[in-house]
């Protein structure tokens, strides 16, 4: 399996560790379930923005023709 080197300050990573504790979860669990639903809704945002713009397009492109 591919792994994936993520520099974090100690701030940062102090606060993932505190965080990943509360839930009872490992950090590593954590920091893939987090990357995964960032994944998520920047795909889902891209997708709503890309068909936002067909839309737009197409009432422009019925206008000129």
């Amino acid at each position: 399996m591919a792994g994936l080197n993520v520099r974090f300050t100690e701030e940062e990573l102090k606060a993932l560790r505190e965080r990943a504790e509360a839930e009872g979860r490992s950090m590593q669990s954590f920091a893939h379930d987090a990357v995964m639903s960032a994944l998520d809704q920047h795909s889902r945002l891209f997708e709503e923005a890309a068909e936002h713009v067909l839309k737009a397009s197409e009432e422009l492109n019925r206008r000129l023709a």
